[in-house]
Order: structure tokens, then sequence, then C-alpha cells
């Protein structure tokens, strides 16, 4: 077993995933997607977003979601939320763990979410209070962490300050969004080992998750290089399905099945991933997406002799 087996996935299909491809997928077959993942194996899930269902389409039916998990799927769930409202509303329907994303970039912010950075950071202390207040826990969320699509490169120093920041803290975990895909690992090695050199963030209290896009081809690269700088979840979605609808040239995110092929946790066998395939093979095709996953490829592959091989059926 490798250091690197310690971090876990965190599948985003049905938020990250689904938001760019604007079709609304039938709330039974997202929760029949749930179930599917969390027996297989999946540690976590982000299943959906509370933002207006006229700008992000496919995340209308999220609170139908989550009215039909039972509270203890629940607990392995998050959704993304960017507003203290967002996180009271979300609570009330039984929600318990909330992402509170903002981007580093106020240009971005400002095309996401409707405010400053700034704004987004001040209101955050009254989320912290509102996911307290149902006994759920919530993450700071960091979108364009390395680069923005108005901007161009972020100064790792507004990360740095965003983290560090008083208003942030109650957050368990801190998320760090490559939202373009256009970092590298250098890059994300410096950036994740001076967020862990900050004191706070990078222990099992305060974990750091790294959300890579597969844009440029560095998904899984950057993702085992967060891992190795001190990040313990990683984000991926099925078939590298996604991208941001507010961030001209994002698309994909880094594939599940190739964190998990690279990674190896111990749930993760060959049968796992001779069940899993199929399933993202089916949304895929449902939604009319390619499959992005070199991993899913490999695994059709007629290498009979690798035991990673999924066996076809005489």
């Amino acid at each position: 077993m490798t250091a690197l087996a310690n971090g876990i996935l965190r599948d985003v299909t049905l938020r990250d995933g689904l938001q760019l491809t604007g079709k609304v997928l039938p709330t039974e077959r997202k929760v029949e997607i749930v179930r599917e993942l969390l027996a297989l194996g999946v540690p976590e899930l982000e299943i959906g977003s509370m933002a207006r269902p006229d700008l992000v389409p496919p995340m209308a039916n999220t609170l139908e979601l989550v009215a039909a998990l039972t509270p203890e799927e629940l607990e392995r769930c998050w959704v993304w939320v960017a507003t203290p409202r967002h996180v009271e509303k979300a609570a009330a329907a039984g929600v318990r763990n909330f992402q509170y994303c903002f981007s580093v970039s106020d240009s971005h912010n400002r095309a996401n979410i409707g405010r400053t950075t700034e704004e987004s950071l001040a209101a955050m202390p009254a989320a912290v209070e509102f996911a307290r207040a149902a006994g759920g826990r919530i993450q700071l969320c960091l979108a364009t962490t390395f680069t923005c699509p108005f901007e161009g490169p972020v100064d790792p120093e507004r990360v740095l300050a965003i983290a560090r920041d008083p208003r942030a803290e109650g957050s368990a975990d801190i998320v760090l969004a490559d939202t373009l895909g256009q970092a590298h690992p250098g890059q994300v090695t410096a950036l994740v080992s001076a967020v862990v050199a900050q004191g706070h963030w990078g222990t099992e209290a305060h974990r750091i998750v790294f959300h890579g896009h597969d844009t440029w081809g560095m998904g899984v690269a950057n993702s085992l290089a967060a891992l190795g700088a001190g990040a313990s979840v990683l984000d991926g979605s099925l078939g590298g399905l996604g991208g941001c609808p507010f961030a001209p040239g994002a698309s994909g995110n880094t594939s599940s099945e190739d964190l998990l092929f690279a990674t190896r946790p111990e749930w993760f066998t060959p049968a796992a991933l001779a069940a899993l395939v199929p399933i993202s093979e089916r949304l895929l095709a449902e939604l009319g997406e390619p499959n992005r996953s070199r991993t899913a490829e490999g695994s059709r592959s007629e290498a009979a002799a690798f035991e990673w091989v999924i066996r076809r059926q005489p």
C-alpha cells in the first residue's frame, strides 16, 4: 500500500459533472447513481447545487434528490452553496455537508455568483453559523486558485490570504480548485505546500481537497502532486464529465476512474472497476457525452493477461 492510497475520492458527477451538460437528469436516476456509487465504496459524493435553476438547469432537482436520500446516505454527500441563505435552505431540506464556494478572482466570482470575492468572504461567518446550527459541516471552496478566464494567472498570495482569514474559521476543509485545468504539478505542489505551512489546513480535522480539471491533460498528475504535498481528498467525475459554465475554456473534470486507478484505495479492486465502468458508460450514453477516462478505455482492451481488464462475457 502506497502513501497515495491515503487519499480518498469525492465523486462530483452529479454537480460539477452535470452542470455543463444542460440536461436535467430525473431525480430517481440521480438517486440510483448515488446508491450505486456509495454501495461500490466511493467514500464521498457531491450531489447537487443551490445555484439558480434558470442559470444551471441540471441542478434544478437538487432538493428533491436530498429528500429522497436517507440521513445515513446524506452523511456522505455534499451540496454546493454560495450564500448563507443557500445553507439555511439546504439545511432545512436535510443537507448536512455544505461546500461554500467562491472564486479567488473577482471577475470570475462576479460571473459565477454575482458578487465580489470580498463580499462572498464577508458572508461566510453567517453561512458557518447556519451549518453549525444544523449540526453539519461546511467547506471553504476556492475556485480559480491558479488561473482566471478573465484575469489570467492568480497570485498565490490571494489564495493564502483567504485561507488564513479569520472569517473562514469554522470550515471543516478547504477546497483548492484548478477551475480551468491550466495548472501544472509544480504549481500544485507549491500552493498546497504553502497552505499546509500556514499551520491550520492539512490535518485530519481540516482537510485539503484538490479539485482538478483535465482540460490540459494534467488532471491526474496535478491530483497526485496535491496528495504528495498534503491534500487528502481528490475530486473527480465519472468519465471526466463536466466543467464550469461560467469559465470559458473549462471543460472536463479529472476522471474518477483515472484517479482511482492511480491511487488504488483498498476498496478499489478489479471487480470494483468492472462494476464502475458500466455505471459511467450508461450515464454518459444517456447524456450524449464522450467518455474521457483513459482507465475506462484501457479496461475495455484486449490485454487479457492484465487483471484490470474487464472480462468479456462468453
